[in-house]
């Protein structure tokens, strides 16, 4: 047994060592600086906005219009012999759409130019008369009453002949309204006429959907429409994107009801650039209900509702310094793929939808939506999830 004892001691003295290296290295590990956030570049972070619940928000169905729809007319009337295009035709701006019988407007402009040729002939001659009785005066052959008479009627051939020109361009101005033109690029979103149908000058016969800014017409009942005011935020989903909502605000509300619905007509616009929304298309609209004073009800992703004990919270997105900060929510109901909560947040504030597990407080992180797309500074109300 006497032999087995320095084998002990040599053991511990070895941990000992072993100990006092371990010790010595967390030392030097505290003692040296930590990593920080800036240090590191940021990773990305999938964020949303989120969405006030149904039972805020008024919904109200509608249909995507051109923000420019001018009707489209003959300015001469007449019997239409040939229609070139029909209701969802896209055109270009001065392409033909139809045409009208032009047989007595050619005519017309006929008759005009041989009153002109008529009238040109007359003040050349004109003309010349006054230039040989310039002549005879001067030679004191005549009188100044014989002068003055040849004058009077060589300008009276001036003014017939400015007639003539204007009555022929008039003529050849109403040929020419014979063809209907589109005056600028767009889409035929009505059509009122047909082959061999007589119309008079100034009928509608087709209406013209510009390209460019697009709007969505809803009807507003009497009692709502007080609670509406142009320039008023509102959210806009497509029937064809459910769940892909983008902001809007009213342009402009009736000042009359129409006839029979009592219905307020209302013009909601937005940016199309990205919700590259279609004439005809169906869409929603979505407005508060009523203003409330106290926290508001959102949906959020569960994957975006994490917690800390009893505490749930949320990271929220600063959107000036793109820095995450910890928000506390109440959760009061769950849904299958989302959570209604109430809290400070506003459908405008920035909310990481995936790995909150993974983030602190105050990191620096780079913010893209859904689609992997950056998001930049931002106040209005974008997408939800």
């Amino acid at each position: 047994m006497y032999r087995f004892r320095p084998l002990r001691f040599a053991t511990t003295k070895r941990a000992l060592q072993l100990t006092t290296g371990l010790i010595a290295t967390l030392a030097l590990s505290a003692c040296s600086p930590p990593d920080t956030n800036e240090a590191k570049p940021p990773r990305p972070a999938i964020v949303v906005h989120p969405v006030a619940t149904g039972a805020q928000l008024a919904v109200y169905p509608g249909e995507v219009r051109a923000r420019h729809e001018p009707t489209l007319a003959f300015r001469v009337g007449g019997a239409v012999t040939r229609r070139l295009v029909e209701a969802g035709d896209r055109v270009k701006q001065g392409q033909p759409l139809a045409e009208l019988d032009a047989e007595d407007l050619l005519l017309q402009r006929d008759a005009a130019r041989a009153q002109l040729e008529a009238a040109e002939t007359e003040n050349r001659n004109a003309g010349n008369e006054l230039t040989r009785y310039r002549e005879l005066l001067a030679r004191k052959l005549i009188g100044e009453s014989q002068f003055d008479a040849v004058k009077t009627r060589h300008d009276s051939s001036i003014a017939q002949l400015e007639r003539a020109r204007a009555q022929w361009k008039v003529a050849s101005n109403q040929a020419e309204y014979a063809v209907l033109k589109a005056p600028r690029d767009g889409v035929i979103a009505r059509r009122m006429i047909d082959a061999g149908q007589v119309v008079s000058a100034g009928q509608t016969a087709f209406v013209l959907a510009a390209d460019g800014e697009r709007e969505v017409r809803i009807d507003l009942p009497e009692q709502e429409v007080g609670r509406f005011a142009v320039g008023q935020p509102v959210s806009i989903e497509l029937w064809s994107k459910s769940g892909e909502p983008f902001s809007g605000q009213v342009r402009e509300i009736s000042p009359a009801a129409e006839a029979g619905l009592r219905t307020f007509e209302a013009r909601v616009a937005f940016d199309n650039t990205e919700a590259n929304a279609q004439p005809g298309q169906s869409a929603r609209v979505f407005a508060p209900s009523k203003a409330s004073d106290g926290p508001q009800s959102l949906q959020l992703p569960m994957a975006a509702i994490t917690a800390d004990g009893d505490r749930a919270h949320v990271w929220k997105l600063d959107p000036e310094h793109f820095t995450l900060h910890k928000t506390n929510v109440r959760v009061i109901r769950f849904g299958e793929e989302t959570a209604e909560v109430i809290s400070d947040l506003t459908p405008r504030d920035w909310i990481v939808a995936a790995g909150t597990q993974l983030v602190t407080e105050g990191q620096r992180v780079r913010p893209v939506d859904r689609h992997n797309r950056a998001i930049e500074q931002d106040t209005s109300v974008a997408r939800g999830f």
